[in-house]
């Protein structure tokens, strides 16, 4: 007895009604799918191999010593609000100066775990592993678009993100941009899949993953934007290869829709509105397309209001969301600026061998105009690039937006040298010798930034960032609260003015107070700024004393410590091997 409902089995027979081979009025616009990329005979067993290696080896990067390097000023803020969402349940949107919630509440399920369950309390580690872990979910997806990047295509892109200096040292910090990226490739896979199947199901999901980018950060509208107009040149770019004749066709179903829709013009109007109600067929006609897309907006608006609104707790957040677009221009347009071709420049430092082969794919598809998915990729990559270079607001995050499509973008071209390009011996070895370079230089690359020189400020993604010298502050202030008796009831005032991420590293720390200028202190221990140096010299004369010469917060930033005198001698500094293994590592 058969089981599928009367629907499902309408479906189906729309399916088939709409297929090439049953109604040769349909146009290329409407072909269901885009052909299988060829895998050049790469084993089943090779590709999973392969693919949990890759996972691995992406893994190991992004969360090995993952607390090595101090927290950068803007992690320090984000880990405040984590903080404050874990201990008080608070967390309201502020559209002025913060990014979307997804970051916080995504985070607040381990640090929950660590905080109440364990009792632990939260660590470096966990602020950092959902960020990490979202980072190997990219490389995750990617290996989806398996069947439109070629097998040897998708294992390359992969490869390729799994070592990215820029996409490892972003994975490995607390802040938006990993989970952004995650939702637009989501975005991406989500779609196809749906086009490929006709299955709701992916809508919804696509939906969804569009919901949370713009619940991530307000910069979606660019990343929106881009897709819409890369899916129309490659769209585009298509149709006008197929009418001059210039590409060689990999997809039989697409070239026979074009043929079909070549003749007088009446002829190819009816056609095409006849392709048109075939693919509205296809995906279960215009009214079910359309309750679909319904359900789809609803949901993007449910996700938003969520998580803008903290679930519904502070509804005027979901009224900031709205608010956040228009601040973004004016933002973006006087804050961090810097000259068009920064990130050119970046990209020619840090990514160069994915600059290299992602030019090479977009040239490629382009002109061999084989693969409507690859001249897409091309165009999402460079009008990423495009995009971000005229918005005067330029960060090395950013670029994580545009390396990750330009990766697609060179795994296409490696998979079109793998199964095309000459005999297939010489082929192979030429394409797996440039891929493995790549993956190389990449990896050197990563390893000096991300595990030697993480705040040295000559590499284009230390932006800013902590200087390690400072977590010896952190070690000797917990040196200083042992030695007085009071741990963490320890008072502590901080002068500076700059002192994030100090919240973080000293929020266990219950008699701390961040004042911002120099006053009589009655507190053991006091932080200021190299600035405030000879104001606390003359007020803190007789009760503290000054522990070591100066820690670097950041380029320009250096702090001083002093204490109680009866903590320490004036000039004395604590040795790293007086503190408990626990205490160094935070």
């Amino acid at each position: 007895m058969p089981t599928a409902s009367t629907k499902q089995r309408a479906r189906k027979k729309a399916r088939a009604q709409a297929s090439p081979a049953n109604s040769a009025a349909l146009t290329e616009s409407d072909s269901p799918s885009v052909a299988p990329a060829d895998d050049g005979d790469i084993p089943e067993r090779a590709w999973r191999g392969a693919s949990i290696a890759i996972l691995a080896v992406a893994a190991l990067l992004r969360l090995w010593a993952l607390e090595i390097n101090p927290l950068h000023h803007d992690e320090g803020v984000n880990g405040w609000f984590l903080t404050n969402l874990v201990r008080a349940g608070v967390y309201e949107y502020n559209p002025e100066n913060y990014h979307g919630p997804t970051l916080y509440y995504f985070t607040l399920v381990p640090a929950f775990i660590q905080e109440r369950v364990l009792g632990t309390g939260m660590s470096t580690f966990m602020l950092r592993m959902v960020t990490a872990l979202f980072g190997i979910g990219i490389i995750w997806l990617v290996l989806k678009l398996r069947r439109y990047t070629g097998t040897f295509g998708a294992l390359a892109a992969a490869a390729l993100i799994a070592v990215s200096p820029g996409a490892v040292y972003q994975s490995r910090y607390f802040i938006h941009e990993t989970l952004f990226v995650f939702f637009t490739v989501g975005i991406v896979v989500a779609m196809l899949r749906y086009y490929e199947t006709t299955y709701a199901t992916y809508l919804m999901l696509a939906f969804a993953s569009a919901a949370l980018l713009f619940a991530t950060k307000e910069t979606a509208f660019i990343s929106t934007a881009v897709l819409a107009l890369a899916w129309g040149v490659a769209w585009g770019w298509m149709r006008v290869a197929r009418r001059f004749g210039w590409t060689r066709e990999a997809d039989t179903r697409e070239s026979a829709s074009a043929a079909a829709a070549t003749g007088k013009t009446g002829k190819r109007k009816r056609a095409s509105q006849t392709g048109a109600t075939n693919a509205l067929a296809r995906f279960g006609g215009a009214s079910h397309v359309a309750l679909w897309l319904v359900g789809g907006v609803a949901v993007f608006v449910l996700i938003n209001v969520i998580f803008y609104s903290s679930f519904f707790k502070y509804p005027h957040g979901v009224r900031g969301a709205i608010e956040s677009l228009q601040i973004w221009t004016k933002t973006g347009n006087k804050d961090h600026t810097k000259p068009i071709d920064t990130y050119l420049n970046w990209l020619q430092q840090e990514e160069a061998p994915i600059y290299v082969l992602a030019l090479l794919g977009a040239v490629w598809s382009l002109l061999g105009a084989r693969s409507r998915f690859a001249i897409f990729a091309g165009a999402w990559a460079f009008g990423l690039l495009l995009a971000y270079s005229l918005v005067p607001y330029k960060t090395p995050w950013l670029a994580l937006n545009f390396v990750v499509p330009m990766a697609i973008a060179g795994g296409f071209a490696a998979n079109e040298i793998y199964v095309r390009w000459g005999e297939a011996k010489a082929r192979r070895a030429v394409a797996l010798a440039l891929v493995s370079v790549a993956v190389a230089v990449c990896t050197y690359q990563t390893i000096q930034l991300n595990f030697l020189h993480y705040d040295d400020d000559s590499y284009p993604y230390v932006y800013a960032h902590t200087r390690r010298e400072y977590l010896q502050l952190v070690r000797e202030v917990e040196k200083l609260a042992r030695r007085a008796g009071t741990g963490k009831q320890t008072g502590i005032a901080i002068a500076s003015t700059d002192y994030w991420p100090s919240p973080w590293y000293f929020r266990e720390y219950k008699g701390i107070g961040y004042h911002s200028d120099v006053r009589a202190y009655t507190e053991p221990i006091v932080i200021g700024k190299e600035a405030q140096q000879p104001a606390l010299e003359t007020t803190l004369a007789a009760t503290h004393a000054r522990v070591g010469h100066l820690y670097a917060l950041r380029p320009g930033v250096n702090l001083v410590l002093y204490a109680r005198r009866d903590l320490v001698e004036p000039g004395a500094t604590i040795k790293d091997n007086e503190l408990a293994p626990s205490e160094i590592k935070r």
